[in-house]
């Protein structure tokens, strides 16, 4: 058997990051989100669907931007 050659040049080096502009921001679940502005988790599922927090529906589950939650 002949052993395979070493890929060179591209393939070697590690993928490029985006700027950090670019980067998505973390997205926290409901219960980090409430325990941040004091509400309780329930609450925040229930101000989502309505619009009064933003939030992301991500199956059964609401994810929060930090950022959002701060303001």
């Amino acid at each position: 058997m002949k052993p395979q050659p070493v890929p060179h040049g591209d393939s070697l080096r590690p993928p490029k990051l985006p700027p950090s502009s670019e980067i998505p921001e973390r997205l926290i679940d409901s219960e980090e989100a409430a325990a941040t502005i004091g509400f309780h988790p329930k609450a925040l599922q229930r101000y989502a669907p309505r619009g009064l927090i933003r939030g992301v529906h991500v199956d059964k589950l609401w994810r929060f931007r930090s950022s959002t939650i701060e303001e």
